[in-house]
C-alpha cells in the first residue's frame, strides 16, 4: 500500500509544479496587466526625474501606463530600498544611479539594501559627464590653459590650491579625489551645501577649481566665466567637442585611465522573471533610441547609453570597486 500512495503523491506534486509553472508563464505572457510604478529616488525636477518621465511617455504605447513616483531621501537610499523590497513581478522599477548603486554602499556606514544582490538590472540609461572647471581669474593670471598646466602649477605650489564640491562624498568630490590621487597633487577640499553654492564660490574666487555637472557648468563655460579643462567621461561631450577628456589631456600625467560619470539606469527587484526583464529591456532600449530622449539628454550634456542587463551588472560591479577605493582614500563618510 505504501508504494502506490507514494506514487500518487509524486504525481500530484508534479502536476502542481507543472500547473504553477504554466501559471507563471501565462502571467509573464500577459505582462503588463496593470500600471508599472517607476520610482525615482530623488526630488521632482532633477535630471533623473525628467528623463524618467520622458521614458514613461515613450513606452506607454507598448507597456501601458508607467507612473513615475519620487521617493527622495538619504542620498537616494530610501527610494532604492523601497524597490529592493518590492515584489519581483515587474510592476515596480527604479531609476538607480551611480550614487545608489556604487557610491552609497561605501559612503554610508550602513544602507538597507545590497546594490547587487537585491536588484535585477534592466538597462543603463545614460552617462552624463562632469567637467573640471577653473576659476577664470586664476587661469588668466597663472596662464593655465590645459590640464597639464594645472598639474604643473599644483606641483610648483604645494598646498596653495583648493577644490570646491557640492558636499562630502558627492560625485564632484570623489572625482576630485581621484584626480588628486592619480596626478599626484594636493588641493584642500572645501565642501559646500550643494553644487550650486559650490559653483558660486568658484565664481567668487573663494575656491580654485571643481568638478561640476556639465549641464550646470555649460552656461558659465560659454560666457567665459570659468575655464573648462577636461570632461570626465570616456568620450568627449557632443555639446563641447573641443574640450578633451581627462584621459586624453592627462595621458602623460598618470590619468590615462581616468573615467568618472554620473550614470543612471533602470533596475527591478531581484528574482524578477527573466522574460519580464527581457521585455522591459527591449522597450526601454527602443525608447532610448528616440530623438526626444536624445535631445533631452543632449541638453544635460549626456548621451543615451542603452545596453543589456548583463552590461549594467558589469558596470555596477566595476563602479562599486572603484568608488570603494576612492572613498576609503579620501576618508569621506556620511553618518
Amino acid at each position: 500500500m505504501l508504494k502506490p500512495t507514494f506514487t500518487r503523491l509524486l504525481c500530484a506534486a508534479v502536476l502542481v509544479a507543472t500547473g504553477l509553472s504554466a501559471t507563471a508563464q501565462a502571467q509573464d505572457a500577459n505582462y503588463p496587466g496593470k500600471p508599472i510604478r517607476f520610482v525615482v529616488p530623488y526630488p521632482p525636477g532633477g535630471p533623473l526625474d525628467a528623463v524618467a518621465r520622458l521614458l514613461a511617455e515613450q513606452v506607454k504605447p507598448t507597456l501601458g501606463t508607467v507612473v513615475v513616483e519620487n521617493k527622495p531621501g538619504a542620498g537616494g537610499n530610501i527610494g532604492a530600498d523601497l524597490v529592493a523590497k518590492s515584489a519581483p513581478d515587474g510592476y515596480t522599477i527604479v531609476m538607480g544611479a551611480v550614487a545608489t548603486h556604487a557610491i552609497n554602499p561605501t559612503l554610508f556606514p550602513k544602507i538597507p539594501y545590497d546594490p547587487v544582490r537585491d536588484f535585477s538590472p534592466v538597462t543603463l540609461v545614460a552617462n552624463v559627464p562632469n567637467v573640471l572647471i577653473l576659476n577664470a581669474d586664476l587661469a588668466k593670471r597663472e596662464k593655465i590653459e590645459t590640464l597639464a598646466d594645472l598639474v604643473a602649477y599644483a606641483k610648483r605650489n604645494p598646498g596653495k590650491l583648493n577644490m570646491a564640491s557640492g558636499g562630502n562624498g558627492s560625485a564632484g568630490h570623489l572625482a576630485g579625489e581621484l584626480f588628486k590621487a592619480q596626478a599626484g597633487v594636493y588641493a584642500l577640499h572645501i565642501p559646500y551645501a550643494g553644487a550650486a553654492p559650490a559653483q558660486l564660490g568658484l565664481l567668487a574666487g573663494q575656491t580654485d577649481f571643481m568638478f561640476d555637472n556639465l549641464a550646470s557648468a555649460a552656461p558659465r563655460i560659454r560666457e567665459g566665466k570659468v575655464k573648462a579643462l577636461a570632461v570626465t567621461t570616456r568620450n568627449r561631450a557632443a555639446s563641447f567637442p573641443d574640450i578633451p577628456t581627462m584621459a586624453q589631456a592627462g595621458e602623460k600625467l598618470g590619468l590615462k585611465d581616468f573615467e568618472v560619470s554620473t550614470w543612471f539606469g533602470i533596475f527591478a527587484p531581484a528574482k524578477t522573471p527573466v522574460p519580464i526583464i527581457t521585455r522591459l529591456n527591449g522597450e526601454f532600449v527602443n525608447a532610448l533610441k528616440s530623438d526626444a530622449l536624445r535631445n533631452r539628454l543632449a541638453g544635460m550634456g549626456g548621451e543615451p547609453a542603452p545596453g543589456t542587463p548583463e552590461a549594467l551588472a558589469t558596470l555596477v560591479a566595476s563602479e562599486l570597486k572603484k568608488y570603494a577605493e576612492v572613498i576609503k582614500r579620501s576618508g569621506a563618510r556620511v553618518d
